[in-house]
């Protein structure tokens, strides 16, 4: 298993580095995969833009970019965060910053395992599952 955390253009650290690796790993476990070559880049809402224009076409800011190379049962990708947004995005819905860091770092591996949310039904069942999974960070002692 290779889960890297890396700085695109911004220079935070995410704290609990070692503890939100166990938690994805068990989170792989229970969907019944493995872990390949995961990578967690945070980056500025200029520069997810950019990449958002760049390989998908979208001319709007976002939280997260999920690259997803899985294959076999493995979940391999990239998660491109915007530092940016979790900032706006946690002030706006009065969550913690980590709080809001957690959903949206599950977010991107529930679209690893095969999870989407184009239609209304699979939004609520993306944020069902989000849910479920900070709350098992915060009881999960690796």
């Amino acid at each position: 298993m290779a889960f890297q955390f890396h700085n695109a253009d911004h220079r935070f650290r995410c704290p609990n580095r070692r503890k939100i690796r166990a938690w994805i790993q068990a989170f792989a476990a229970a969907h019944e995969k493995s872990i390949g070559e995961l990578g967690v880049v945070f980056c500025t809402d200029a520069y997810l833009l950019d990449v958002n224009k760049t390989h998908l076409q979208h001319d709007y800011y976002t939280d997260i970019i999920t690259f997803d190379y899985s294959e076999n049962g493995v979940i391999s990708g990239d998660l491109m965060i915007s530092i940016d947004r979790i900032k706006d995005n946690a002030k706006a819905h009065n969550q913690l910053f980590f709080r809001e860091l957690l959903r949206v770092i599950i977010h991107g591996h529930l679209h690893l395992v095969g999870y989407t949310d184009k239609t209304d039904a699979q939004q609520k069942t993306m944020r069902a599952q989000e849910d479920e999974w900070i709350a098992r960070y915060h009881e999960f002692n690796p």
